[in-house]
């Protein structure tokens, strides 16, 4: 059985323990790193200030981490788990107690440095939803924000919702929104329009694929893409569209697993409609252009891992 424990200085033996194992197993990197430089009175002192996790498999620790105080973001360190251990799903399961951890702490996500020269180490960072922001030679700064979600109890909710998050969009924002049929993306779409003081009616692009609606003032261009009938994501690239996405806010609906590779940053939106008809609004923001975004606070959105 594999367990996630917060732990404080009074573990420090076995963290160290596995940083050490764990940091020993891997390639030769330069500049090096200096995770074998790490004593029980230095991660005693980290584990002191801003705590950790530590993960066990039948009793035996197998994995840690280290938490740093990055102000709004949670950051992570000295990420290591045991060769015996790496087909149990610990990394995994630390992945996600850290992002469990962040919400507790009142965080907007978590921030890490990764090596280039460690490809599989930064694939599995990007599986769990992390983006690079930044690079310093080898060194990788890799960002996952936390997801929120919104209850819209009433139906005319959903398009307010779209008016309220408007005014924080700007060009090139990339917006995919998902959900099944009847459940108010468009209805949604029609809201970002009104908060965007766009020209036309905003209605389902589908039988044309898309459309653009242009500013009436001197805002953004909504451009309004429906993905549901294309094939790939090379299709979605090459529609032949009025306008440089660059200039727009861009929103496609039925975009998930073709849109992504627009923008590394873009906001992934999803909603969910239950049976006495509450629609929830599932926000995922992706990369650093979201961070100081005020959504949380315009939306009055609540956090979740």
């Amino acid at each position: 059985m594999t367990e996630i424990l917060q732990v404080d200085a009074s573990r420090a033996d076995d963290v160290v323990a596995v940083i050490h194992e764990a940091f020993a197993g891997r390639p030769v990197l330069d500049p090096p790193s200096t995770a074998l430089e790490e004593t029980v009175e230095s991660v005693g002192k980290a584990l002191a200030e801003h705590g950790g996790l530590l993960a066990t498999l039948q009793g035996e620790p197998v994995g840690a981490l280290l938490f740093e105080d990055h102000g709004q973001l949670l950051g992570l360190r000295r990420v290591g788990v045991l060769e015996r251990a790496r087909h149990h799903g610990v990394a995994q399961l630390l992945a996600d107690a850290a992002a469990d951890v962040a919400v507790e702490r009142g965080k907007d996500g978590i921030d890490l440095e990764a090596r280039i020269e460690l490809p599989k180490t930064v694939a599995f960072w990007e599986k769990h939803g992390y983006v690079e922001v930044e690079r310093d030679g080898p060194r990788l700064r890799m960002l996952r924000l936390c997801p929120m979600r919104v209850v819209l109890p009433e139906p005319e909710d959903t398009r307010a919702v779209g008016e309220r998050l408007a005014p924080l969009l700007r060009r090139g924002d990339l917006l995919i929104l998902t959900g099944d049929l009847g459940a108010g993306k468009t209805t949604l779409t029609q809201g970002l329009g009104a908060g965007l003081g766009v020209r036309g009616t905003v209605t389902s692009p589908t039988f044309v694929i898309a459309r653009v609606h242009p500013s009436l003032a001197d805002g953004p261009a909504l451009v309004h893409v429906d993905a549901y009938r294309l094939g790939d994501a090379a299709e979605l690239d090459d529609l032949d569209l009025d306008t440089d996405l660059d200039e727009a806010v861009t929103v496609v609906e039925w975009g998930s697993g073709l849109a992504e590779a627009l923008s590394s940053d873009r906001l992934e939106l999803r909603l969910a409609r239950a049976d006495d008809d509450v629609r929830t609004l599932t926000l995922a923001p992706v990369g650093g252009r979201w961070l100081d975004s005020g959504l949380r606070a315009a939306l009055g959105a609540e956090r979740f891992a």
